[in-house]
């Protein structure tokens, strides 16, 4: 699979700068010049980054490569939030400006990408999304994001969604305060310095939860979310080693975010009515509760999905626990869209 990395920003009143890959294979060339072709757009969960789509969207890409595939895809651009991975390092000094610090959102996110989308012409990329065949793909905080992009305006028109294991309570917020509560506890908590890479790999591999990803996210993590200590610039002061890109009072921001669990739930019944929306969940309740997942595919609260796909041995994180079979879950949900006659719900 073949990347190239893209910077937008900061520009025209926006201080943040926001970064994306571009992914594709040559097998996928012949459909560069096809206006039917997809343009798969993906948002990463938090405290992770834009590179953790990278397994399983090579997985979907090769699929739709084979001979006799259904699926024509273009290209696909995954897009860093802007306090984590390399966004998060370019934006360190941003970040602890009032306006920012301890505040961050599903919504800024979502307008993150919003702005790269809409203004795709103009910046370093040169594509205008806007005539593109969109497809939106989002995990957990991502997924609460893509649903918050559908309505902002001017509207980014998407063909689909594939939406994975969304951090949304249709039935109300109460059901994940306790969630809420171990992720902000957990955030402040977890280890986040370290001398060097090599080290924080030892240190992540004794960890009970990375323990369960896969060996090719915990090395993309090590690569991408964690990065030179702001303190190593500083002549006056010793080395400081390595640390997280998202700090650990970003990424307990983003879990105290009052209307993240809820205001995507309304977002999600108007796009359920307007486009075809896949959802894939977990079978393993290790961080949503069960209650939560049901309510999210009862009708009088979540929405009416084009397909669901529930995968067996996997919890939450299933891009990091899971990779190869959620892109071919991918694959299937693009698949069926491609021989769906779907109607607009008026």
């Amino acid at each position: 699979m073949l990347a190239a990395a893209v910077k937008d920003g900061p520009r025209d009143g926006y201080p943040l700068v926001t970064t994306a890959k571009r992914y594709w294979l040559p097998e996928l060339e012949i459909h560069a010049s096809d206006p039917e072709a997809l343009t798969l757009i993906l948002l990463h969960p938090t405290s992770f980054h834009k590179e953790t789509w990278e397994p399983s969207l090579e997985r979907l890409l090769k699929c739709s490569a084979q001979p006799g595939s259904r699926v024509k895809i273009r290209e696909a651009w995954a897009l860093d939030c802007p306090n984590h991975g390399e966004a998060g390092h370019l934006n360190e000094p941003v970040l602890n400006l009032p306006e920012f610090r301890n505040n961050f959102s599903c919504e800024k996110y979502a307008r993150a990408a919003h702005r790269f989308l809409s203004d795709g012409p103009y910046h370093e990329a040169g594509v205008d999304f806007r005539q593109r065949n969109l497809v939106g793909i989002g995990h957990s905080l991502g997924a609460n994001a893509m649903l918050i992009l559908q309505h902002l305006e001017p509207r980014v028109p998407f063909k689909s969604l594939v939406i994975v294991e969304p951090l949304i309570s249709p039935a109300g917020p109460h059901h994940l305060n306790k969630l809420r509560s171990v992720l902000v506890k957990g955030a402040h908590e977890r280890r986040d310095v370290w001398p060097d890479r090599a080290m924080a790999m030892i240190a992540l591999k004794k960890r009970e939860r990375t323990q369960k990803w896969d060996p090719r996210i915990t090395e993309l993590f090590v690569k991408y979310a964690i990065v030179p200590h702001p303190g190593s610039y500083e002549k006056e002061t010793p080395y400081l080693g390595v640390t997280l890109a998202c700090t650990r009072d970003q990424e307990a921001a983003m879990y105290r975010d009052a209307d993240g669990p809820t205001k995507p739930v309304q977002d999600l019944k108007k796009v359920c009515t307007a486009i075809p929306v896949h959802m894939i969940l977990g079978t393993v309740h290790d961080f949503m509760p069960a209650r939560v997942h049901e309510a999210i595919l009862d009708p009088r609260y979540g929405g009416i999905y084009a397909t669901v796909r529930k995968m067996a041995g996997v919890g939450h994180l299933i891009p990091q626990e899971a990779p190869d079979e959620l892109g071919v879950a991918m694959y299937d949900a693009l698949a069926s869209t491609s021989t769906m006659e779907f109607k607009p719900k008026l």
